[in-house]
């Protein structure tokens, strides 16, 4: 069976997030047939959408699978549900975990559930610059190089934890 490269985003802002974004990026090791070869760097951001709430804490996964995209996927939806995400009833909501499918191979997906690449990846700088950590050159077809689009979003309300925690600012 072929392995195809695959990136998760993951991020949380419930129950000690730096610790649930750890834990959860340890469990990815574990999805079937799958290998974690790569994590970035944890990153503080600030929330989306007007509710009130703890800052998020964000990093993403490089992963090989010998999964296709659909069985990937259901195993990435049950692990989120075991490490404790409930289910969602306000967008943009607090949790504790969230793991998005990024991108898988170089598919394009639009489904029901499923959008690849991840619609909010070319525009949202937590997700971009953990993603350029692993994969600079990555070229999303018609949008450009990974580090390119994380370079035109900036740092705004985006900080580096594994260090001085220090804000980054465009």
């Amino acid at each position: 069976m072929p392995w195809h490269p695959a990136y998760v985003g993951v991020g949380s802002n419930l129950d000690d997030p730096a610790r649930q974004v750890s834990h959860a990026l340890a469990a990815l090791s574990e999805l079937p047939d799958t290998r974690l070869y790569r994590r970035s760097s944890l990153y503080g951001s600030r929330p989306l959408g007007g509710l009130a709430q703890p800052d998020y804490v964000n990093a993403a996964a490089g992963l090989v699978t010998q999964l296709d995209v659909h069985p990937f996927f259901d195993a990435l939806r049950a692990l989120e549900l075991r490490l404790g995400r409930a289910p969602e009833r306000v967008r943009w909501a607090p949790r504790r975990i969230d793991l998005d499918l990024l991108l898988f191979s170089q598919l394009r997906v639009q489904e029901p559930g499923l959008t690849l690449p991840h619609a909010g990846l070319m525009v949202r700088n937590f997700v971009l610059f953990p993603l350029a950590e692993l994969a600079p050159e990555l070229t999303l077809p018609g949008e450009g190089r990974i580090a390119d689009l994380a370079a035109r979003v900036g740092r705004d309300g985006l900080w580096l934890l594994d260090g001085a925690q220090d804000r980054c600012n465009a």
